[in-house]
Order: C-alpha cells, then sequence, then structure tokens
C-alpha cells in the first residue's frame, strides 16, 4: 500500500480528556512522503500521533488490512454500485463534501470542462509513477518559522542551541542519504540570510555577535558538506551554486573572517599603516561564509586515482614503481593525496556527513600519509638551511592559512573521522547521567587496514599524530578579531578531544615521536627553534603536551615547554626578515605591535604554562631556575609575574605540610622582580603586591627579610620601606611567626632603624613620623631622626606634618621638644578672618594650651607667632579665655619654680594677644558689613556680643567699644534697618 490511515487514541491524564485523532500518511518507496493529523500539532518533527501509527504498521504487519488502490475496487462495481457508494459517501460527510461532490458533478455533465480532457481520475492510494520525485515529508512553513523564532531571540533562550540542533538534524538527513538535508539547510539559510540584525550590524560597522557568528560559521561548513556529496546530480549542484551566488553577492552577507571590512583603525599606527597594509585588504577579493562552498562546486570525484582510494584498503603502488620519486604513493607504497590540506578534508568531512565512514577513513589516511611526506621533506629542508637561520636567529617561513582557526576546521575533522572508527560503543550509551553530562567515549584500538605489509598502526595512534602535527604546525596569527578568536577557540577544542584519550604505550610513543619532530622541525613547526615573529603562540598546546609527558619523559617535557614559552610579538625589535621566499611572506607590518586583539588572552596562557612548570618543578632546583629564567625572559608583564608568584607561593605553602623551600625562592625571586618593574610605573596593586611581599619574605626566612630591608631603595618607596615593609617586618607577629632569637631580633631591629634613617632624609615629609616610631628605642636613632625633622622642618615640610609630630613628640614624654615643632609649624600657618572652621584651628589651640602648660616664657615666645598667622577673631578670643582661666606653668618640667598666679591681660604677653583680638574683630565687622544680606542680621548682633566681650577685657574696653558703635552707626547709617538692631542692642 502506499497510503495508511487510522485512528490514535491518547489516554485521558489528570488534567486532559482521552483524545482521538484521525492520522493518514502517505509512503512510496520507503519513505514518508506526506503526513495529516487531526491534533494540528506544527513542528518540523512528526507528532507522537504519527509515529505511532507508523511504528504499529512497522511492528504489526499483518494487523493493518491491506488493500487495493481504491481504484480497482471501484472498477470491480457495477452502475447500481457506484451510484449507492458516492451517494452514502456524499451522505457521511455531507457537510464537508456536498459542495465539492456538486461541483465535480457540474464539471463531468459538461461536455467541454477540464476534467473531461483528461483520460482516467487520480487515486491517492496508487503509488506514485516511477519517474516521480520521491523524498520524505518535510512541513518547509514549519521550518521557516522555527528558524525565524530562534533568530528573533538572538541566541537568548537557549535559541543557539536549537539551531544547532537544526543544523544536527541536517547532518542526520545526510548521513541517511534524504534529500531533504539540502533543502532543509537552503530553508535555514534563507531565513538567517532575512534576519534584520544583519543589516543593522552592516550599518552600525559591528561585528556579529559571538554566538550568531558560530552559527553562520556552521551554516558555511554545511554548504561545503552538501556540494561535496560524491552522488549528487550535476542539476542539484549547478541549482546550489545559483543560490550561493545570489546570497554571497548580497551585500548584508556576512564574510567569512567575521567582520564587515572596517575593523577600528589602528590607533597606533594610524598614518604608517596607510601606506603598506591598507591596499592589501582592498586587492582582496571579498569572501562571504559561502564562499568556500561556491569554491567547493567546482570540485568532483572523478579522479581515478581519488576513486581507488576510497573504494578500497588494498590499494598500493605496484613494487615496480617504488624506486624514485612518486607523486601517487609513498615509498612504502600507500597511496597519497596531494591536495591543499583543507579542501581534502572537506572531502573527508562529506564522505562522513552523507554516509560513507569506510570511504572518509581510508583517505584520511592517505591524507595523514602525505602530511608525513611533507614533514620529512620539510625536515630535510630546514637540516640545509639551519645554520644560516640561527643565525639570523628569525625566519619568514610560515603557513599562512593556519590549520587550526581554519573555516573547515580540517584538524577537528580528521581527529573526529579516526576516533569514531575507535569509539567503544557501551551498552545504554544513550543514558545521560543526573548532571546532563554524557560521559566521556572510551576508544579502543583499532588496526589500520593497509594493503603493505601491516603497519602496526591504529586509527586511534593516527587521530593523535594528526592532531599534534595540526596543532603544532608554525603560523601566522590571521587578521581581526574574530580569526584570532577562532583559531583560540579551535584550539581549545582539539585540545578537550585530546584529553579524552586514555594515553596507553602505544600512544605515549606516538606522543614522543611526534614532539620530537616539533622540536627540531625548525621554521615549519611552531615549536621550531626559530620562528617568524607573528607566528600564533604555542603556550595552549604545550601546556598540554607537558602534563602528557611528564609522566613519561619529563626531560623531553620540560625542553618543549620551555621552547614555546616565547611571545616573540613582544619583543622589542622585529628581525628583518629573509625575502628570498616570496610564496611564504608575510606582509611587514609597519608598527612595532601588530593588532593582535587577543593578546591579553594569550599572555595569560603564557602564564598558565609557566605556573604549570613551576608547579610540576616543586622540589627540584635546577629544573625551577630554568623555569625561572624562562619567565624572567620571557613574560613582560608585572600583573602576570606577580600571579605566577602568587601561584608558586601557594603551591609551596600547602596547609597541611611543610614549606617547600626551592619553590619559595622562586615565589620570592618573582616577587622581587615585581617590585623592580612596578616601582617607577603606578599600578593600583602596588599597596597589595608590597604586602605580599612581606609576607613571602617572611616564609622564606629572617635572611630574606633583611636582605630586603637592606635594598630597599631599589625595591620601595621610602613612604613604603616605612610604613609597609619595616613596620610588618617589626610587627610583634612577625617576631613570633619567626620565633628569633634575641641576636637575630636585634639584627632586624637595627636594619629597620638604618632604613628608616635613609628614608627619612630622602622623602621627609611623608617618612618623619613612621622613622620616629621606628627609632624610639635607639636613643642615637632616635635623636637623629628628630634632627632630620627639624633640619627639613624649614624647609620641606607642611604645618599639619609638623602639628603631628609635635602631638607625637608630646605623647612621647618630649613636651619641649613638641613645643619647638609646634612654634616651626605655626611659622607655615596663615588663618584669614573668615576661616573659622579650619581644621588647623584645632592644632593651634593644641599649641598655646601646651605652651600655656610649660610657662609664662613659652606663651611669651609662642603669642607673637599666633598673632601673626591667625586673623580670625573668634579663634583669637578662644586662646585668650583659654590662657586666662589657669595659671601658667602647670606642666610642672623639672627645675622650674611655678609663681601659681593667673595671668593678666594688662601685661605681656596677654596684652599683645587682646589687642590682636580686638583689632581682627573691628576688621571682620567691616569686612561683613561691606556684602551683608538682612537674612544675616541677626547672627551679625550675636557677632558684635562676641566682640564686646573681648573688649571688656581691656582695662577703657567700654570706651572703646562704645566709640566703636558710634563709628558703625556713622559709615553706615545707610543700612537703616540694621543700624535700628545695634541701638536697640547696644545702646
Amino acid at each position: 500500500g502506499f497510503h495508511l490511515s487510522g485512528t490514535v487514541t491518547e489516554p485521558a491524564t489528570a488534567t486532559e480528556p482521552e483524545m482521538t485523532y484521525k492520522v493518514a500518511i502517505s509512503f512510496d518507496r520507503c519513505k514518508i512522503t506526506s503526513v495529516t493529523c487531526g491534533c494540528g500539532n506544527k513542528d518540523i518533527f512528526y507528532c507522537a500521533h504519527v509515529v505511532a501509527l507508523s511504528l504499529y504498521r512497522i511492528r504489526k504487519p499483518d494487523q493493518v488490512k491491506l488493500r487495493l488502490p481504491i481504484s480497482e475496487t471501484l472498477f470491480q462495481m457495477n452502475r447500481d454500485q457506484l451510484q449507492k457508494f458516492v451517494q452514502y459517501l456524499i451522505t457521511a460527510h455531507h457537510t464537508e463534501v456536498l459542495p465539492t461532490a456538486q461541483k465535480l458533478a457540474d464539471e463531468i455533465l459538461s461536455s467541454n470542462s477540464e476534467i473531461n480532457q483528461v483520460h482516467g481520475a487520480p487515486d491517492p492510494t496508487a503509488g506514485a509513477s516511477i519517474d516521480d520525485e520521491n523524498c520524505w515529508h518535510l512541513d518547509e512553513e514549519q521550518v521557516r518559522e522555527q528558524v525565524k523564532l530562534f533568530l528573533s531571540q538572538g541566541g537568548y533562550y537557549g535559541s543557539g542551541k536549537q539551531l544547532n540542533s537544526m543544523f544536527a538534524k541536517v547532518r542526520e538527513m545526510l548521513r541517511m542519504r534524504d534529500s531533504n538535508g539540502a533543502r532543509m539547510l537552503t530553508l535555514i539559510t534563507e531565513q538567517f540570510m532575512a534576519d534584520p540584525r544583519l543589516s543593522l550590524w552592516r550599518q552600525q560597522g559591528t561585528g556579529i555577535t559571538e554566538k550568531c557568528r558560530q552559527l553562520w560559521d556552521e551554516l558555511g561548513a554545511l554548504w561545503v558538506c552538501v556540494v561535496l556529496n560524491p552522488h549528487c546530480k550535476l542539476e542539484e549542484k549547478s541549482c546550489w551554486l545559483r543560490q550561493l551566488r545570489k546570497w554571497g553577492e548580497m551585500d548584508v552577507c556576512p564574510l567569512e573572517d567575521g567582520n564587515y571590512g572596517n575593523e577600528l583603525p589602528n590607533i597606533t599606527n594610524a598614518l604608517t599603516q596607510s601606506s603598506g597594509h591598507s591596499q592589501d585588504s582592498l586587492a582582496r577579493p571579498r569572501r562571504t561564509v559561502f564562499t568556500r562552498a561556491i569554491e567547493g562546486c567546482d570540485l568532483h570525484w572523478q579522479d581515478s586515482h581519488l576513486q581507488r582510494i576510497i573504494s578500497s584498503d588494498f590499494y598500493v603502488s605496484p613494487s615496480y614503481q617504488r624506486e624514485g620519486e612518486s607523486l601517487l604513493f609513498n615509498s612504502q607504497g600507500q597511496p597519497l593525496w596531494l591536495e591543499h590540506v583543507p579542501t581534502a578534508c572537506a572531502r573527508v568531512d562529506a564522505l562522513r556527513s552523507h554516509g560513507y565512514p569506510r570511504e572518509a577513513l581510508r583517505l584520511t589516511v592517505a591524507i595523514i600519509n602525505t602530511l608525513r611526506l611533507q614533514q620529512q621533506r620539510q625536515l630535510e629542508i630546514y637540516k640545509h638551511q639551519k645554520k644560516d637561520l640561527l643565525q639570523r636567529g628569525a625566519t619568514t617561513i610560515t603557513n599562512l592559512e593556519g590549520w587550526v582557526g581554519h573555516p573547515l576546521n580540517p584538524i577537528g575533522c580528521l581527529f573526529l573521522t579516526l576516533t569514531e572508527a575507535c569509539r567503544l560503543e557501551e551498552e545504554n550509551c544513550l543514558e545521560i547521567s543526573d548532571a546532563g553530562d554524557s560521559k566521556p567515549p572510551v576508544y579502543q584500538h583499532v588496526p589500520v587496514m593497509t594493503g603493505s605489509q601491516d603497519s602496526g598502526e591504529s586509527y586511534l595512534s593516527l587521530a593523535l599524530e594528526v592532531a599534534l602535527m595540526g596543532m603544532g604546525q608554525q603560523r601566522v596569527m590571521p587578521e581581526g578579531l574574530y580569526a584570532q578568536d577562532k583559531v583560540c577557540r579551535n584550539e581549545e577544542q582539539i585540545i578537550a578531544r585530546l584529553q579524552e584519550l586514555e594515553l596507553d604505550p602505544v600512544l605515549v610513543q606516538t606522543l614522543r615521536k611526534q614532539c620530537i619532530l616539533l622540536l627540531e622541525g625548525g621554521p615549519f613547526s611552531g615549536l621550531g627553534e626559530v620562528i617568524h615573529r607573528e607566528s600564533v603562540p604555542m603556550h595552549t598546546f604545550a601546556k598540554y603536551l607537558f602534563s602528557a609527558l611528564l609522566p613519561h619523559d619529563a626531560d623531553l617535557a620540560y625542553k618543549l615547554a620551555l621552547r614555546a614559552m616565547r611571545l616573540p610579538v613582544l619583543e622589542t625589535t622585529a628581525p628583518s626578515g629573509d625575502v628570498t621566499h616570496p610564496h611564504h611572506l608575510v606582509s611587514v607590518v609597519p608598527s612595532r605591535y601588530p593588532r593582535w586583539f587577543t593578546l591579553g588572552h594569550l599572555e595569560s596562557q603564557q602564564c598558565e604554562l609557566a605556573s604549570t612548570m613551576l608547579t610540576a618543578a616543586k622540589g627540584d632546583m635546577l629544573r625551577l631556575r630554568t623555569v625561572l629564567e624562562a619567565i624572567q625572559k620571557n613574560i613582560h608583564s608585572s600583573s602576570l609575574i606577580f600571579k605566577l608568584a602568587q601561584d608558586a607561593f601557594k603551591i609551596a605553602t600547602p596547609a597541611d605540610s611543610n614549606s617547600d623551600t626551592t619553590l619559595l625562592n622562586v615565589a620570592l625571586e618573582l616577587g622581587l622582580q615585581v617590585m623592580r618593574m612596578t616601582l617607577s610605573t603606578l599600578n593600583w596593586r602596588r599597596r597589595e603586591m608590597v604586602r605580599w611581599l612581606v609576607t613571602c619574605a617572611t616564609e622564606v626566612g629572617v635572611r630574606a627579610l633583611v636582605s630586603i630591608l637592606q635594598s630597599w631603595y631599589s625595591l620601595f618607596t621610602p613612604t613604603e620601606a616605612t610604613s609597609i615593609v619595616a613596620a610588618t617586618v617589626m610587627s610583634h607577629n612577625t617576631i613570633l611567626r619567626l620565633s628569633l632569637d634575641y641576636p637575630q631580633r636585634e639584627e632586624l631591629a637595627s636594619c629597620a632603624r638604618t632604613l628608616a634613617l635613609q628614608c627619612a632624609m630622602k622623602d621627609p615629609q611623608n617618612c618623619a613620623l613612621s622613622a620616629l616610631t621606628l627609632c624610639e628605642k635607639d636613643h642615637i636613632a632616635f635623636e637623629t631622626a628628630y634632627q632630620i625633622v627639624i633640619d627639613a622642618a624649614s624647609t620641606g615640610m607642611t604645618y599639619t606634618q609638623l602639628f603631628t609630630i609635635a602631638r607625637y613628640m608630646e605623647h612621647r614624654g618630649y613636651p619641649l621638644r613638641a613645643f619647638k615643632l609646634a612654634s616651626l609649624a605655626m611659622t607655615h600657618l596663615n588663618l584669614a578672618y573668615n576661616q573659622d572652621t579650619h581644621p588647623a584651628i584645632n592644632d593651634v589651640l593644641w599649641a598655646c594650651a601646651l605652651s600655656h602648660s610649660l610657662g609664662k616664657n613659652e606663651l611669651a615666645a609662642i603669642i607673637p607667632l599666633v598673632v601673626k598667622s591667625v586673623h580670625c577673631a573668634t579663634v583669637l578670643s578662644d586662646i585668650l579665655r583659654r590662657c586666662t582661666m589657669t595659671a601658667p606653668g602647670l606642666a610642672g618640667i623639672p627645675g622650674r619654680r611655678n609663681s601659681g598666679k593667673l595671668m593678666s591681660t594688662d601685661k605681656a604677653p596677654l596684652r599683645q594677644l587682646l589687642d590682636a583680638t580686638i583689632s581682627a574683630y573691628i576688621n571682620t565687622t567691616h569686612s561683613r558689613l561691606t556684602h551683608i544680606s538682612p537674612r544675616h542680621y541677626g547672627e551679625f548682633i550675636e557677632f558684635l556680643s562676641k566682640a564686646r566681650e573681648t573688649f571688656l577685657l581691656a582695662q577703657d574696653g567700654h570706651i572703646q567699644f562704645a566709640q566703636f558703635i558710634d563709628n558703625l552707626k556713622q559709615i553706615y547709617k545707610g543700612k537703616k534697618k540694621l543700624m535700628l538692631l545695634v541701638r536697640e542692642r547696644f545702646g
């Protein structure tokens, strides 16, 4: 039969009643060609009811009655039976069928109607003609709607995942050789091209978002797969080519390198760049995400050598041809395939994707044999050039097209093809663990099928070998943020796959052999002795190799990782390269640093590699020394070296066991390097770095502390040295931590005091107080520090600093020294009439109180300084009031007599202070009256009341005050309201 119909019952649930659906399915040559179901569900996948009916027919064929096509049955009926049949049919469905029945009846009775021009009538239950297209049913409208919906969500709500699963569906269709695969991809692409964000991104000149970019890449790769179908018809291919060209010519079509050609101009060398570099980009043809697929349409599979490779495991060259050079076979007689590597790998991907896994494997082996031969030849070339290249220390030989990060992902494709052949399919491998992560795959060695003698190789060891070859290829960093980012991403993907392999002796042997080849590979290997300045760094790759090799061959692991530590693009001078290899030439960028957008990431990878080596070398002084030298030579960022120092410190001081001195010393040495690097540059983490260094030196021991104290000037600023370093070293915690004996404590203290005095000399403003504090316990040092302060006081110090030190001196029991410093501070101070809230007022009041407590002489000495520096009436009257409340000299300095009498404001030294206060009130009054507003009148009257209290301290004060008020009334008689208030209060 070609038509299956049935009713499907969906059982009742807690919320829904039982439902029955009518389902009809047409099929032809083992494919379902159309489906209808009463449930009305719209999806690109069949609804559950269609699936249920199909499974029922597959599993219980004898339960489904097989009938002739309806046309055959009708043919057996006579005139009466036919009439009865039609009338019963119309009665059963009269509401739906009657209009159609009437229309058909009219047309049949009309002699010249279209229906009467055709012999016979259609029969939906009969099969299609042998020439008719037959393909699986695909609800095209539904595909369009879903893609449109997912794109409109812009990568949110898991829409990226949904689109990826649609791509996976296309791959599945291709593998099943379902012709709808290409159709579905066309529908998806049409929606992608209609995405309104494309023109927006293009107008704004911004790149496509990261998530979206990856989807476009997969789209491009799928089209390459489709057009490389080894069994597609020519007309199909030309139809795809027309479509791809049409999309590629649209101006919104995304470009292969991920930008719209207008990346941000290079600020550092915008001028020089215009000379050499930009014509280069203008001359290059525009490559869109579809360009590779368009180029793929020119490839065919007719080559007889290629056909023989993919159709037999036993295709070898006849033995008589094995002498001499051959382009088709290697010296063992195994076939080679000398095509551009990414293109050859795209063929492998196409074979795999279209359900030809054996053929894909055979071509993969031929490609790997070709790569091996190339590797050997490159080694031989390098041996001849080695001396010359090593002398120059640079090379221009490099691959302009890297395989890692390539749009066609050649290495990933070969690796996948080989590992899929080795996968152990476990029972219940479909079950996914609770966390939602599928278990890592388990692989076994499957011997390589080959016509020549048993090679003893397995597809698994080939997979490892080709991944190492590809990752180790020396290649130039591509241009543009997206392409550079893709290199990093692809590298991480391949490494994640490599980490799934259990390294048994066979794989370890492959790993060692390949690592040695990479080290000796010269300019063709990213781990060779000489590389191009703009070569993609190998840090991430080397970190994997180091960890994988370490248990089996530590020497090789270190040699490799140390070689990979370099980052030549950051070295200041670019050695001028040799220009004798035009096909390898890389445009010489005029700027000092080319535009590496991922540089931050690459530097952190370099740091990760160093950290991995440090961890592994713990306890091995020689290895640690070599790693340390590599770090000091190759890492140029202080924050990364600081991170390494911290890592080393953490590993060296485990919580549960003793510290490792070898690694601690490395941490300290790195820390010291960071101190020197950041001493003269501003770094926001500097305080944290200094504190950390002291902690690290403390862990190392007393010698390390003595050393940093003695060489402070090359590591710290004077302020850091006194306030952080010496202060921490002398703290109680440090003494306890190190459990020092008396001589050791004395040695540290003596170093700290020497440092303190040196810092005070160099920067008295910021270090004098710390120096005094650090020298408290040593009389001579303390005196020296005090002398430094006195010498600096007249020139380089502010009144705030001097007052602070003076208060410290009083607190330490040196009141006379405190007085001296306070007097020096007063000479630097100047308080205007309106600065009655100035922060220095407290210091002035304290200085006067100190002088008063010392005695009449000291008070007499400070008052002239106060009068000279302070012009603020309220402050002066406050000082005057305090001085008249108690007798001077109450501090009781030994050897001084104290009369115990209160001082008079009529005699010196208070007389001078009183006169100054009165004159300050008079000046302030005039200043305030020049621009007073009515709302300040009340406040002004209160101010005059305060002034009167001060005037009255003088013998003729009341007369002076009365004259002063009369004067005001005379001068300011225009301010009638104010003068009225003055009269009311003061008469």
